[in-house]
């Protein structure tokens, strides 16, 4: 895992002076790679790359970066892992390529001189953003990764095209214009990240995920990434191709789960495992343990408040795996000591509260293990959300309702404080099916739902923070929302199949990967995603609905996986979700420093409209409303804009 930056020029800059300012943009990713450094440049192709090393795999200097094919054609700098890099060596050596090393790294760099770039890239299994020159060809080519684990952001000007792992590394570039898209902050504060292919920086974008971006010529403007492959025709096929044998979709899963863990488990550096004690997490530990030799390191956070506390039931899967378990109970006290260090590690607006747990349980795991493995994904691909109940059972039959009466009766929910409605617990009579806490905060949100105009501005609205955005961002356009496109599809012709892609597509890359990927770094540690393989990602598609939502149980098919290692009463619990009491904070141990961030004042130097947040604060500390997430997006962009506006 590492970090690299990049620059192709008309400036007519010397050798000496490329590798100058690669060197400068790639200096403030070291915390991705604090093990080695390096450049390369081509005075005559105007081209430089600068990169951090992580060292995982083959940590001699036949793993070093920027790396050069045997030919001399390619050159690259690549962040990530290619998991069936054994694999593709040994087809490799039988068409007679001789490696020096046993990095992944070199395993690339053949498969580019056999296949070539666009065709090597579909034969990868595994996290990862890649640029590489091609020498013959005088073509820049940057790739991600299917999923979108692995970042790479591209800035452009006349005459100059910078790309990196973080933005960080295209402000650290030549030049770099700082004006806020707008519109793309409008959409940060409807879900508290920014979709791709924008950014916070009108002239910086996010290459997409499955996609390839050639580059010849700096003084050209790029022309439109290319796809290699498709998510949503992914889910067509699979949806097109149904298993129908439960049995062996459970064996299937089963083997592809093993595999998927597997590839992962290879290291030479020590290697652990992030344990919430959720499905998720618990299948991938339990995977882990019977294909290691000794105790599997774990690690969980805990909260001082039992409505988040997931570390019990870590604890409590850990003794049953017999892992080596590590754990730290997390206070509002821990949190305010790691505001200040946010806009560094996150140095595009993100919002989503759970990047302090996910910061400080990757520093904890960091103590250990260089390289630690997550259940990131489960939720996405086999319908673990409540929200998926929620679009099953409920927004068709609130559709039904006439539009003034659905309207009139939110109206009057949302009346009622949230305080109220946390005192009905259980009884309340409008969500039987949600769990006995936090009820204020939910029935809150149904309101807003019940507001909206269509199931999928409903769902739309389930994910939103501030609706609509433009409210809070003056003068922000009301732009494309690619969760709106993708909901309206008429296919997937199932509304639950299109709320799943719309959040693999959006939510999974821009939002928790993203987090991941960025907490983890932060503090040099690589965590890998089983049960994002791609292949899982295709099988996932070909379940029926009951083999992922039956009832109000979502994941039944991971579950039944888990079963057959965990006895079912350690994990069968309602779903709590990787959260954080960011309401209770911002009433406790953040409020004086949050409401320092959102004085009227100040609100209006970033652009934003202070009534309806003041307003929102207000009805947070009367207890009227769990505004929490809401204004958590609002103090975080304060504060980024303090970092990085000018």
């Amino acid at each position: 895992m590492c970090g690299f930056a990049g620059i192709l020029t008309t400036a007519g800059y010397n050798r000496d002076e490329l590798a100058d300012r690669a060197a400068r943009m790639v200096a403030p990713l070291v915390h991705r790679g604090p093990d080695a450094g390096g450049v390369w440049a081509d005075e005559r192709a105007g081209i430089a790359f600068g990169f951090r090393r992580l060292s995982i795999l083959d940590l001699s200097p036949h793993g070093h970066q920027p790396m050069q094919s045997a030919t001399g054609r390619f050159v690259i700098v690549f962040n990530g892992e290619v998991y069936n890099f054994v694999d593709l060596r040994r087809d490799l050596e039988w068409w007679g390529h001789r490696f020096c090393g046993h990095s992944d790294t070199e395993v690339i760099l053949a498969a580019f001189e056999r296949w070539g770039v666009s065709d090597a890239v579909t034969r990868f299994v595994g996290m990862f953003a890649i640029a590489v020159w091609d020498t013959h060809l005088q073509e820049l080519s940057l790739v991600r990764d299917r999923l979108g684990k692995k970042p790479l952001y591209v800035y452009q000007e006349p005459g100059l095209i910078t790309f990196g792992s973080e933005l960080k590394a295209l402000v650290a570039g030549p030049s770099f214009d700082r004006t806020i898209d707008r519109e793309a902050l409008a959409s940060f504060f409807q879900y508290l990240y920014i979709p791709a292919p924008r950014t916070i920086f009108r002239r910086a974008v996010k290459l997409p995920p499955a996609h390839t971006l050639t580059v010849s010529n700096a003084a050209v403007p790029l022309t439109p990434a290319q796809p290699y492959w498709s998510l949503r025709q992914t889910a067509l096929n699979g949806l097109a191709n149904r298993l129908t044998s439960e049995a062996d979709a459970i064996d299937q899963l089963d083997a592809l789960l093993g595999d998927a863990v597997s590839c992962r488990m290879r290291s030479d550096v020590p290697l652990g495992a992030l344990l919430s004690g959720g499905v998720d997490s618990s299948t991938v530990v339990a995977l882990m343990s019977e294909r290691s030799s000794r105790p599997v390191k774990t690690y969980a956070i805990g909260f001082d408040d039992d409505q988040f506390d997931e570390a019990r039931h870590a604890a409590r899967v850990a003794e049953h795996l017999g892992t080596e378990h590590t754990e730290l109970a997390l206070t509002g006290e821990d949190v305010r000591a790691l505001i200040p260090r946010l806009p560094d590690i996150f140095d595009e607006p993100f919002a989503d509260p759970s990047q302090l747990p996910t910061f400080l349980v990757s520093e904890l795991a960091r103590q250990h293990v260089t390289v630690a493995l997550s259940g990131d994904g489960g939720d996405e691909l086999f319908g673990g959300y409540n929200r998926y109940i929620y679009g099953t059972r409920l927004l068709r039959r609130l559709n039904r309702m006439p539009d003034r009466l659905r309207r009139r009766l939110a109206a009057g929910i949302a009346r009622v404080p949230a305080s109220t409605w946390d005192a009905c617990g259980r009884f309340s009579p409008f969500v039987p099916w949600m769990p006995d806490q936090r009820v204020g905060e939910r029935v809150h949100k149904l309101a807003d739902v019940m507001a909206a105009a269509s199931p999928g501005d409903m769902y739309r609205s389930l994910l939103s923070a501030w609706q609509p955005p433009q409210r809070v961002v003056l003068g922000a356009p009301v732009g494309d929302d690619p969760n709106a496109q993708i909901l309206a599809l008429s296919q997937p012709a199932d509304l639950l199949d299109r709320m799943m892609l719309a959040d693999q597509t959006t939510y999974l890359p821009d939002d928790l990967l993203a987090k991941i990927d960025r907490a983890s770094m932060a503090v040099s540690l690589e965590v890998r995603a089983p049960l994002l393989d791609h292949r899982v990602v295709e099988f996932s598609w070909r379940l029926p609905r009951s083999l992922k939502l039956r009832g109000t149980i979502g994941k039944w098919i991971l579950r039944q996986v888990l079963y057959r290692r965990v006895p079912r009463s350690l994990v069968d619990r309602p779903k709590m979700g990787f959260s954080v009491p960011i309401n209770r904070w911002l009433r406790g141990p953040l409020r004086q420093w949050a409401q320092g961030l959102l004085a009227a004042d100040e609100l209006r130097k970033g652009g934003l409209d202070p009534r309806p947040i003041v307003h929102a604060w207000h009805d947070l500390q009367q207890g009227r409303r769990q505004t929490g997430a809401a204004l958590w997006a609002v103090i975080m962009f304060q504060a980024w804009r303090a970092r990085w506006e000018t």
